[in-house]
C-alpha cells in the first residue's frame, strides 16, 4: 500500500458526509493537501483512521469523527476540482444495494455542494435482465455486451428510461442535490450508429456525437444530468422513423467524459478493479499497457469495454484520468 497523511484542520464548524470510495478516490487524488508519509511530518498527535481505496491507505486526523467527515474536509480544500466535471458511471450492485444507492445520492449532492460538476451515467443490467425474464424475452451476451433485439431495445430503453433514471433522480434531490433524468434520445443527446464488426449485437450502438452543449447547460445551472444510455440513430430506419440503439453504459460514459474534457471518470464495478494473472489487483495502467492485457486473456469479459472506453476517454482529453473502483464497498 502506499500511505498518504492528510492534515486536517484542528476545527470546522461545517459537516459534510461522503462515504463511497469513488468520489473519496476522486477527490483525493486531486488534492494538494495530500503529503506522502515519507516526508518525515510528525504523526504524534494524530488518530490515524485507515480506509482501504484499492491499494491505497489513507490516514486521517481528529477532529472529524468519520471517513465521511474527512473526506468531505479533503474535498472542500480542493482547488483542482472545483468547477470542472467529474463524470460517474454508476451501475451493479451499487445500484441494488439500498444503503448503497443512498450513499451514491448522497455523495453526488455533496459534490455538488462542493462546487463540483457531476454527470452521471448510469446502467441496469439486473434491471434489465428481470423485466426480460417477467416478459418472456430471451437475451445473451457477447464480449461482455447485451445482443439488443428490437424487443430488448424495447425493455431496456422502458427500464432504463423510466423506472431506473428517476429513481436516482429523485435519490439525489432528496439528499439536497440537484439533478434531471435524462435519455440518450433527448435533444439528440448520444447519437449513435450500429456497432460494427462480429459478432452482430443487433441494435447496440455506437455513439457518434454527444450534445455537449445540452449537458454543459444544465452544468451550467448546477444541475447534475443523469443519462440514461439510450441512443438515437444518427439515421432513420426502413420505415423513415428514428432508430433506437441500446449502448453500453461504460461506453457512454466514457465517451461523455471525452466530450466534455472531464477532469475525471470514474466506473463503478462488482469488482475490485482490474487484475493481473494472479488475481492481484492492478494499481494503474498506462493507455499502452490495456492493448497488451486484453491480447493476452488478462483483461476479459465485460472489463474489456469497460477499460477500453476507459482508455478512449483519456486519449480524447481526460486529463486526470480514469478511475475503475469497486462500488460494493459502502
Amino acid at each position: 500500500s502506499i500511505s498518504f497523511v492528510v492534515c486536517i484542520p484542528p476545527k470546522r464548524s461545517s459537516t459534510i458526509t461522503m462515504r463511497s470510495p469513488a468520489f473519496l478516490a476522486a477527490v483525493a487524488c486531486a488534492s494538494p493537501y495530500l503529503l506522502p508519509s515519507a516526508t518525515g511530518f510528525s504523526l504524534s498527535h494524530l488518530h490515524r483512521r485507515v480506509v482501504r481505496v484499492p491499494r491505497v491507505s489513507l490516514l486521517f486526523a481528529e477532529p472529524p469523527q468519520s471517513l465521511a467527515d474527512a473526506a468531505a474536509v479533503v474535498a472542500s480544500a480542493s482547488t483542482l476540482l472545483r468547477g470542472r466535471t467529474v463524470v460517474v458511471k454508476y451501475g451493479g450492485n451499487a445500484m441494488t444495494s439500498p444503503e448503497l444507492f443512498d450513499l451514491f445520492c448522497g455523495d453526488v449532492a455533496t459534490l455538488q455542494n462542493l462546487g463540483i460538476r457531476v454527470v452521471v451515467v448510469h446502467g441496469g443490467g439486473p434491471q434489465i435482465s428481470n423485466m426480460l425474464g417477467r416478459t418472456g424475452i430471451e437475451s445473451k451476451f457477447e464480449g461482455g455486451l447485451r445482443v439488443s433485439s428490437p424487443d430488448v431495445v424495447e425493455i431496456a430503453e422502458m427500464v432504463l428510461s423510466g423506472s431506473v433514471n428517476k429513481s436516482i433522480v429523485a435519490g439525489i434531490c432528496a439528499k439536497g442535490g440537484r439533478a434531471i433524468g435524462l435519455s440518450g434520445k433527448d435533444d439528440s443527446l448520444l447519437r449513435c450508429t450500429k456497432r460494427p464488426g462480429l459478432p452482430d449485437l443487433g441494435f447496440v450502438g455506437e455513439v457518434e456525437t454527444v450534445n455537449t452543449g445540452l449537458l454543459d447547460g444544465l452544468l451550467d445551472m448546477g444541475v447534475a444530468p443523469v443519462v440514461a444510455p439510450i441512443g438515437v440513430g444518427t439515421t432513420a430506419g426502413p420505415d423513415g422513423r428514428p432508430v433506437t440503439y441500446n449502448v453500453n453504459a461504460d461506453t457512454a460514459a466514457g465517451r461523455i467524459a471525452g466530450e466534455l474534457r472531464a477532469a475525471r471518470v470514474l466506473f463503478l464495478t462488482d469488482i475490485a478493479g482490474v487484475c493481473d494473472g494472479n488475481m492481484d489487483l492492478i494499481p494503474a495502467l498506462s493507455v499502452a499497457e490495456v492493448r497488451g492485457l486484453i491480447d493476452d486473456g488478462t483483461i476479459t469479459g465485460g472489463m474489456i469495454p469497460k477499460v477500453s472506453y476507459a482508455v478512449d476517454a483519456v486519449k480524447m482529453g481526460v486529463d486526470g484520468g480514469a478511475f475503475i473502483t469497486d462500488g460494493r464497498v459502502p
